[in-house]
């Protein structure tokens, strides 16, 4: 037995040795596995990590040689630079051209030069000296001046469009740093003034790339300890700064983030214990520890995901879009080609969230951004801004043409039906294309472009595109200005104000009411039309205060007065409001002004709106006592059985009948047949544009029950108003014309 137990035990431990072995084996192996992959993932973290960095530098820098270039176009682009600095006018050219560009932008260093290339201006770090001192940098700046010389030669020569910009920009050494540089021409900026091609004076702006500027870069794009290093730095963590001959003048060099190297140190300590364990043990953990690899990679992945994609439609949001069209501008300067942008503004998508509530908005968001995914190519980018505003990037278009056609195919997969809650939903879409003409553009250029072409496809009917064209900087300026003007009109002053046009019975003698019309006195344009400045409020959510200045102040005016009512226009998107029958009748109750001396005057485009919050808003006042005057009869579609179910009290015709009266047979039987209309409901009917004594008799021979218009008198003052209610005959209504 004995010799028998040694044998099972000699047995046993080779078997021991071979299975302790074969775990020792594999548990260094696996070791040495999960460490060469930590290494390798390290490596590989850590150097997409610095290659990010590289490319964020290198962005950095150019947008740096882009500031400084548009910062001197604000002052070379000037008539007054011009004139002064051919004047040789030390002081403005200090003020202006010299010492200003280093206490507003931080140019280090400018010089004015002449025709001859002679300094006549010369500033070095916002101090000036004497002109002689440009002979020290003159040397590196020389090749610039040259080529713009030539530059200018070829723009006087040039006979196509778009001719290149004066201007060249390098990087180049100065005083033994490395400084960008940018010599631009000094040119006029409106056809006041003109110089001959080869007498243009030239500005030179020259920024070093110092700690002031690295620190920029290295703020915006969260770099550690960024800072300009020797030409032989040997640092993997670095960017060389290379002028257009491809000399290195230096290079930017920062600390780099290390992510890999992070998450290996946090990690070392449980893959020391790990070691140590059995390989049971060790297989358990790394079991774990690939689990929580896996789930923290998809975490940041889908955190990733969502700081650059819209959680709703999963397009790219704004953050991504914008980096998109840096990045497309970047490849169209380098390729030469051009960009299209494309805004899109959804039509009716706050009625689709009122009337099928919230969740059919979000599925018709996402059903949109499928729609204009299949629109496109896959080279081009599908963005969602936020809301119903989409936006597309168009690269490498070779014209508008392009960009139109693409616009055309959106607005008809938009237009196609939207299943939503089982119901079909019928939108359209307004489209804004902005086109690239330079390669220098900056994107915010291209954005304002295509957010003004948008206001104004919408502005203009909705549901088509507008293409981005130059006079529309101008016009949209004006209107914006004015819309300011009126805001600061509405919170105080005395610019607006009312006039009141009487409404005569039929004997042209008794008054029977007046309507309120409002007057803008602007400083500036003068008196504006009120279907300018209306029409602006309408676009620019001012109408509601507007119409509450508008209807507070003539129904004061009333009740102050023995008139038997006033008429007040209301805007559709009051109606559209749902308190604004409430807020209406609190006014009248302020003023002191029953209800029945109130006559309110809509359009026929609010009865085809046919809105449920309008209807109920025409009812409420209705039924408090106010009257609801149909203005303009006769100019829309409106049908008898629109007139019944909204229960309109007065007709008015529209003035374009008047002025065709006696004219023609058409408008004489259009008139009649309105006023046998309102006959047959029992309505009475205005005639308004009365302009001359044939036209007063026609009416009144038709039965037009009530007149309104120039012949009877023109719109009055308060003062002018109050005198021919009380039939002062020290007062006759002012008229246009002397005759009847």
């Amino acid at each position: 037995m004995r010799s028998r137990s040694n044998t099972l035990a000699a047995r046993a431990r080779p078997l021991t040795f071979q299975v302790t072995l074969t775990v020792l084996v594999l548990t260094v192996f696996t070791v040495l596995m999960v460490a060469g992959f930590g290494l390798f993932a390290m490596m590989r973290a850590d150097d997409d990590a610095l290659q990010r960095q590289k490319v964020f530098v290198a962005t950095g820098l150019q947008d740096a040689v882009n500031d400084v270039i548009h910062e001197q176009e604000s002052i070379t682009v000037w008539d007054d630079a011009v004139t002064f600095a051919k004047a040789h006018d030390q002081q403005w050219m200090i003020e202006n051209l010299g010492a200003w560009m280093y206490d507003y932008y931080g140019h280090d260093r400018a010089y004015v030069l002449d025709e001859q290339n002679h300094s006549v201006h010369s500033m070095v770090d916002g101090k000036t000296v004497a002109a002689e001192e440009y002979a020290k940098d003159e040397p590196a700046i020389a090749p610039l001046v040259a080529k713009l010389r030539q530059l200018l030669v070829e723009i006087a020569d040039w006979h196509g469009d778009n001719p290149p910009k004066p201007y060249v920009e390098d990087l180049v050494t100065i005083a033994g740093k490395p400084a960008i540089a940018s010599v631009m021409a000094i040119i006029p900026s409106t056809d006041r003034l003109t110089q001959e091609p080869g007498t243009e004076y030239l500005h030179v702006a020259v920024q070093f790339i110092d700690d002031q500027v690295i620190g920029a870069i290295a703020r915006q794009y969260l770099l550690s300890d960024a800072r300009l290093m020797p030409l032989v730095s040997q640092s993997s963590a670095s960017v060389p700064i290379i002028d257009s001959r491809g000399v290195i003048l230096g290079e930017i060099g920062w600390s780099p983030d290390r992510p890999g190297l992070k998450l290996v140190e946090k990690i070392a300590p449980a893959l020391g214990f790990a070691a140590l364990l059995s390989a049971g043990v060790l297989w358990f953990l790394l079991r774990r520890l690939r689990r929580a690899s896996n789930a923290l990679q998809s975490s940041q992945d889908e955190a990733q995901f969502l700081a650059f994609h819209d959680t709703l439609t999963g397009l790219p949001n704004r953050a991504l879009f914008e980096d998109r069209l840096r990045r497309a501008f970047l490849t169209a300067r380098r390729d030469q080609a051009r960009i299209a942008l494309i805004y899109i503004d959804l039509d009716r998508f706050k009625n689709v969230n009122d009337t099928l509530g919230h969740p059919a908005g979000d599925e018709l968001v996402r059903q949109t951004g499928r729609r204009l995914e299949a629109c496109v190519r896959e080279v081009d980018t599908v963005a969602r801004l936020g809301g119903d505003e989409f936006a597309i990037i168009l690269i490498d278009v070779k014209n508008v043409h392009a960009a139109e056609l693409l616009s055309r195919k959106v607005l008809d997969s938009l237009t196609s039906p939207f299943v939503l809650m089982g119901d079909q939903v019928f939108i359209g879409a307004s489209i804004g294309i902005a086109l690239s003409l330079e390669s220098d553009e900056h994107p915010d250029d291209l954005l304002r472009k295509a957010d003004i072409a948008l206001y104004e496809a919408k502005r203009t009917g909705r549901g088509r595109y507008q293409v981005f064209a130059g006079d529309m900087d101008d016009l949209i300026s004006r209107r914006r200005l004015i819309e300011s003007d009126l805001r600061m009109a509405l919170n105080g002053g005395d610019e607006l104000r009312l006039a009141y046009q009487p409404i005569f019975a039929a004997d042209c003698r008794t008054v029977l009411g007046a309507e309120a019309l409002v007057r803008w006195q602007h400083p500036v344009h003068g008196a504006l039309p009120p279907a300018t400045f209306v029409a602006i409020a309408e676009e620019r959510g001012l109408i509601d205060q507007l119409g509450k200045w508008v209807l507070s102040s003539a129904l004061r005016f009333a009740a102050r007065t023995e008139l038997p009512w006033i008429a007040v226009n209301v805007s559709p998107l009051q109606l559209r409001d749902d308190g604004f029958a409430d807020e209406l009748l609190d006014m009248l109750a302020t003023a002191g002004l029953s209800p029945t001396r109130l006559q309110v005057e809509i359009t026929e485009g609010v009865l085809l709106d046919d809105n449920e919050v309008v209807k109920g808003a025409l009812s409420r006042m209705r039924s408090a006592g106010a009257r609801i005057v149909l203005d303009d009869f006769g100019t829309g579609y409106s049908s008898i059985g629109y007139l019944r179910r909204h229960t309109v009290d007065k007709l008015k015709i529209d003035r374009s009948f008047m002025r065709q009266l006696g004219s023609g047979a058409d408008a004489h039987a259009i008139v009649e047949a309105i006023v046998h209309l309102a006959r047959a409901l029992k309505m009475p009917v205005t005639a308004e544009g009365i302009e001359t004594p044939e036209q007063r008799d026609l009416v009144v021979g038709m039965g037009c029950s009530e007149l309104q218009g120039l012949l009877l008198s023109a719109p009055l003052t308060e003062i002018e108003m109050r005198k021919l209610i009380r039939n002062d005959p020290a007062e006759q209504p002012r008229t246009a014309s002397a005759s009847g």
